[in-house]
């Protein structure tokens, strides 16, 4: 019996001492399998996180990239109004000075050998000069800029002309082109800003010191039809 009883001893703690190894075995996979999980897991994160600030990164280039496309559009549609309005202008400028030449040949009959007293001394002066080189700054004797020698022209009868084109463009009474008298001081631009200046010297004619090419030269109002012009006689 003795004996017995401990054969069934050694048995049941051989039973328990096999099922260990087995136990072990089963724990050391769970735990594998749960560390491949967790692993898995992080890998799904950091590849979840890198898309999504791709996204965000890809969203926000495509915010700029609109932005871009928004401004160059707005600048495209500027610019072609700009170019339309300068059309247009363009365009009037020349519908007016077609105009105008016609209205200054047609109108302007006066004849410079009609004009007497101080209006007729200024246009001997300046004629005097024709032929002379043009000289930005010039006041003579032999070379001239246009508002230098209107100027000195207007000095022979007294008068004291302002120096430059811009102010001798209002130093008298606005006159039409349509209306024009020997001795009438024509310019060209804006009354105020006016970039030159030349005399009316009767016959549809100015007198003008008008470029470094040219000097002081006599030519037809329909040569460059001036801006406007003002009386100072």
């Amino acid at each position: 019996m003795a004996a017995a009883g401990a054969a069934s001893a050694n048995a049941a703690e051989t039973t328990q001492t096999l099922q260990l190894p087995t136990l072990t075995a089963d724990l050391a996979a769970q735990v594998a399998q749960s560390a491949d999980a967790t692993q898995q897991a992080a890998a799904n994160y950091e590849l979840q996180a890198e898309r999504d600030a791709a996204a965000a990164k890809a969203a926000k280039q495509a915010k700029a990239d609109l932005a871009e496309a928004k401004k160059k559009a707005e600048a495209k549609k500027k610019a072609e109004e700009a170019r339309k309005a300068a059309a247009e202008r363009a365009a009037s400028r020349s519908t007016e000075r077609t105009t105008l030449s016609a209205s200054v040949g047609s109108s302007a009959s006066t004849s410079s050998s009609t004009a007497t007293g101080s209006a007729a001394a200024v246009i001997a002066f300046v004629k005097a000069q024709i032929g002379d080189a043009y000289v930005s700054g010039g006041t003579g004797p032999n070379s001239w800029d246009c508002s230098g020698l209107m100027q000195t022209a207007f000095k022979q009868v007294g008068i004291s002309l302002p120096r430059v084109s811009q102010d001798q463009s209002t130093a008298g009474t606005q006159v039409s082109l349509s209306n024009l008298q020997p001795g009438d001081i024509l310019y060209w631009g804006s009354a105020g800003s006016a970039y030159h200046v030349a005399l009316y010297v009767g016959d549809g004619m100015f007198v003008g010191a008008q470029n470094p090419s040219t000097g002081v030269v006599e030519k037809p109002l329909s040569y460059d039809p001036p801006t406007g012009a003002v009386r100072v006689l």
